[in-house]
């Protein structure tokens, strides 16, 4: 398959995890662009904020992108511009009026950045960009203005899904199209790239109208406050909770920056709607009867300053949890946060609130479709090749079963990891022996990318361990120490509690350094400072079984 007689896709992230969702399509040296979101950091990322795609490739090739396609608002698909943009340049922009609106606001937070062209698009929108003709439909999801998008190429039609579910009853948007869908799939469909999210998962999603009414019931029955916690990026959430509110009386209060931006957001779009006097201020609530209050804000996942760990942590300024409010947890678990929310359930319970969550009862519908919508849109589609996108990679090989129990012929499936070149034609889709960089590219703070493997496992073993500071100081005419080192330990051993074993390493770090200041010949500092760092490393961990990071310090006076 020669290089240049093909379509060539290149999934630069979320194909091996869930978020950080990039992809590329190139014909001919140009480039679209598909989404450009940012991942979460793992448990052993200590102090990383965020990652995103690695587009090294693209480094030479900014002038042949023709332009970049945004699904919708979550982060994991737009939250990676505002760090790619200062690389990739002013490239056109096509998304739905919400993930403009969202994208933009969060601009404000890098005001040094190139100006961004943002086109609105909706369902129907034809764009040529170079070799491609993009056309853009509506998805139902979690939040409004979700788009999927079928993209004409010289070799045919591929269809992106973007992220989605089937919804006959959904709140605060349009139900799924399938007319709409059953057209595209009619056009003739060369490749389905469809998402992955939930591939493991058998049967259909919850529709929204089930969370709507089982929420009704806990308003109903709720005496006290109602504080919900959710993701921000919900905006349908976060209007079935004011609908609900306004239907019981209740003045809604917002909290959480982020949350507060995007409805703001949403409601000068139209995607939010209220009553006039529903908003109330947080500092204003205590004017209401705790009956007539509900708040909705940020930190279901028990993160450490979200507004719902400071509620519980009696650390919020407006608001304290009073015996019988109404808590309730809003989304679902993502992984690796269980131990945080279990204890944020807990302190909620202690101080005598009635906690709801997802598995007590259906209060939470993923917008990610299960097995038999993802069946259901490869018999809709019926493409010619299938590829499985966005997802971790056992979600990714689920997904190419489900393709071929509807008879997708195996040679006809392409599962792609990042950094892999899928190429394809009318006859054949294939991954080839090219893989383009495609590791995680870490931000912390202002830093982007300059937190690599080395100084990662510095901070991991910072973490484990701690840390072993020795400062010596030498008489450079007596070729001697003079007094007794310092050492400070942080994280490693406490001080008062290990005389003896600072008493023993003083004396080594005495030894070693008096071996080698008096030996008459020019001192090489370099050399015995490595040799403080391997010996008392050995000595501490003979004696604690602990490595921490000896940093040995050598003043001459």
């Amino acid at each position: 398959m020669p290089k240049q007689n093909n379509l060539r896709i290149i999934p630069l992230g979320g194909s091996d995890e869930v978020g950080m969702n990039m992809i590329l399509l190139e014909y001919k040296e140009k480039i679209l662009i598909i989404d450009m979101g940012l991942g979460f950091p793992d448990e052993d990322m200590p102090g990383i904020d965020c990652l995103i795609p690695n587009t090294n490739y693209l480094k030479d090739k900014v002038k042949n992108i023709v332009g970049a396609v945004l699904t919708h608002g979550h982060y994991d698909h737009i939250g990676a511009i505002p760090y790619l943009m200062p690389r990739l340049g002013a490239l056109p922009m096509y998304t739905g009026a919400l993930t403009k609106g969202l994208i933009l606001k969060r601009q404000e937070d890098f005001p040094n950045q190139p100006r961004l062209h943002i086109e609105v698009v909706q369902d129907g929108t034809v764009v040529k960009l170079g070799p491609f003709t993009v056309e853009f439909f509506s998805q139902t999801h979690s939040i409004p203005d979700n788009l999927g998008v079928l993209v004409k190429t010289p070799f045919g039609n591929i269809i992106h899904t973007s992220d989605f579910k089937f919804d006959q009853n959904p709140v605060n948007e349009p139900p799924t199209n399938f007319e709409r869908l059953k057209g595209l799939g009619e056009r003739g469909i060369l490749l389905l790239m469809s998402e992955s999210t939930r591939s493991e998962e058998e049967g259909h999603s919850l529709s929204e109208k089930t969370i709507f009414e089982n929420l009704d019931k806990i308003f109903a029955a709720a005496k006290g406050r109602i504080i919900v916690g959710s993701f921000a990026s919900l905006i349908n959430r976060i209007q079935q909770v004011i609908t609900l509110s306004e239907k019981y009386n209740r003045k809604v209060a917002i909290e959480g920056h982020t949350m507060q931006s995007n409805v703001e957001i949403a409601r000068n779009l139209g995607k939010i709607r209220a009553n006039k006097g529903t908003f109330i201020k947080t500092k204003n609530i205590g004017r209401y009867h705790d009956s007539n209050i509900t708040v909705v804000c940020t930190g279901a996942q028990g993160e450490e300053r979200a507004v719902f760990m400071r509620i519980a942590n009696k650390e919020h300024k407006y608001i304290h949890i009073n015996k019988g409010d109404t808590i309730i947890f809003s989304s679902s678990i993502i992984p690796g946060n269980e131990r945080s929310i279990q204890a944020l359930k807990d302190e909620f319970f202690r101080q005598g609130a009635e906690v709801f969550h997802y598995k007590m009862m259906d209060i939470h519908a993923s917008g990610h479709a299960k097995k038999e919508e993802l069946r259901q849109m490869i018999r809709i589609m019926k493409p010619k090749f299938f590829m499985p996108i966005y997802g971790q990679y056992s979600m990714l090989v689920n997904h190419a079963k489900l393709a071929m129990e509807e008879k997708i012929p195996q040679e006809n499936i392409a599962i792609a990891e990042d950094g892999q070149v899928v190429e394809l034609n009318q006859e054949k889709i294939q991954i080839s022996k090219e893989k383009v960089p495609a590791n995680y590219v870490m931000v912390d703070g202002l830093g982007i990318g300059d937190v690599g493997e080395v100084v990662l496992r510095d901070r991991q073993n910072l973490a484990r361990d701690g840390m072993f500071v020795i400062i010596v100081v030498v008489d450079r005419t007596a070729g001697k120490v003079k007094g007794s080192p310092d050492i400070i330990s942080r994280g490693f051993v406490y001080l008062r509690e290990s005389k003896e074993l600072l008493r023993d390493t003083r004396k080594r770090v005495v030894g070693i350094v008096n071996k080698a200041a008096g030996s008459g010949r020019a001192v090489n500092w370099t050399y015995v400072k490595a040799e403080l760092r391997n010996k008392i490393g050995e000595f501490l961990f003979r004696r604690t079984e602990r490595r921490p990071m000896v940093l040995p310090v050598v003043i001459e006076v």
